[in-house]
């Protein structure tokens, strides 16, 4: 199954900031939309970053006030692992799993496609299983 297939699937929202937005209003996206990543945006639309609750959490730490009002640029991830629409679920999930990250965002050349969660994922090996299992009780029971 493709990356494709699964943001075919799901909310065909994408939520971003841009890179010269503050890092409270980029909290505010998080809490407002219930989500674990908002991606960060040049001033073109394409992808410079991505901000983690795991990076806001990291950044609390260095510094303990005014941190909420400086741009979301010292505190995001820079280097993003991204993936293309054709990549399969094993693909995003060696990624995660190598990288120890939940989120990868989807790039289609330099157009943001949509984010890939490991909720995603998992949901994906679920229902994939659960279709093997369905098939082989099938073949079983037709035999």
């Amino acid at each position: 199954m493709s990356v494709k297939n699964i943001l075919d699937t799901k909310s065909h929202d994408i939520y971003s900031v841009s890179q010269d937005a503050k890092l409270r209003e980029a909290i505010s996206v998080l809490n407002d939309k219930n989500i674990g990543v908002v991606l960060i945006t040049d001033k073109a639309g394409k992808l410079a970053g991505i901000l983690s609750e795991r990076d806001i959490v990291r950044r609390s730490l260095l510094q303990e006030t005014g941190f909420r009002d400086e741009v979301v640029t010292k505190s995001m991830t820079k280097d993003v692992f991204t993936v293309g629409p054709e990549a399969t679920v094993d693909d995003v999930m060696e990624i995660m799993t190598n990288s120890r990250i939940r989120h990868v965002p989807v790039l289609d050349g330099d157009m943001i496609k949509g984010v890939i969660s490991i909720g995603d994922v998992v949901k994906r090996k679920i229902a994939d299983a659960e279709n093997e299992a369905a098939a082989m009780r099938d073949y079983i029971t037709a035999g």
